[in-house]
């Protein structure tokens, strides 16, 4: 066997530590590629979450003073009914005192008994339109309530997803990233569904 058809090629010990070296950062530069998407990711979800968290808040203060509103035009259409009943029961008694008088006073008794009648017809429009004003903003209050639910579930999603992702963070897991990924997907459409119900 000839020198020159054997080819040995031996590496110094220097040699296969900058080897081992060079494998370790290629990995490690897969790594900390990763963890760059995975902080930039987190930060995206955080200033949604908090986009979705500050509209929800807004729709449920709408939620509450419209249901404030409700309250108040219901107490409004009862104080004007118990009225309609105090004039009511005038009127009755009116007219019994009528019924009970000598004839000479009984036309006094009868502008008293219009007057009563006129009273009640004009509570009663006021206590009706009263009763509409609380229906309105009842049934505005719950128009409202179903987004701001939507977007509760969006923004706890959208939790998940950044969860998911500082886990990622920590373990390197991939397939935790695509996890995190679906939720926020997830939390996007929920938001987007939920802008949809407040618009309508």
């Amino acid at each position: 066997m000839s020198e020159s058809s054997v080819h040995l090629h031996v590496h110094a010990p220097h040699d296969e530590a900058v080897e081992r070296a060079a494998e370790h950062a290629a990995g490690h530069g897969a790594h900390h590629n990763l963890a760059q998407w995975v902080a930039m990711f987190t930060a995206l979800l955080a200033a949604l979450g908090a986009i979705v968290s500050y509209q929800g808040s807004q729709l449920m203060e709408e939620v509450l003073l419209h249901k404030n509103e409700a309250v108040l035009k219901k107490a409004q259409a009862t104080n004007d009914w118990n009225y309609y009943q105090a004039v009511s029961t005038k009127q009755h008694l009116s007219e019994l005192a009528r019924d009970l008088s000598p004839p000479t006073r009984r036309a006094q008794l009868d502008a008293k008994i219009a007057k009563y009648v006129q009273q009640k017809a004009e509570l009663k429009i006021e206590a009706d339109g009263y009763e509409r004003a609380s229906r309105q903003a009842d049934e505005e209050s719950a128009r409202l309530t179903r987004p701001h639910a939507g977007m509760a579930r969006a923004l706890i999603a959208l939790q998940i997803a950044i969860s998911l992702a500082s886990i990622t963070a920590l373990t390197g897991r991939r397939w935790l990233f695509y996890a995190a990924a679906i939720s926020a997907l997830s939390g996007v459409a929920l938001w987007a569904t939920a802008l949809g119900w407040a618009a309508t």
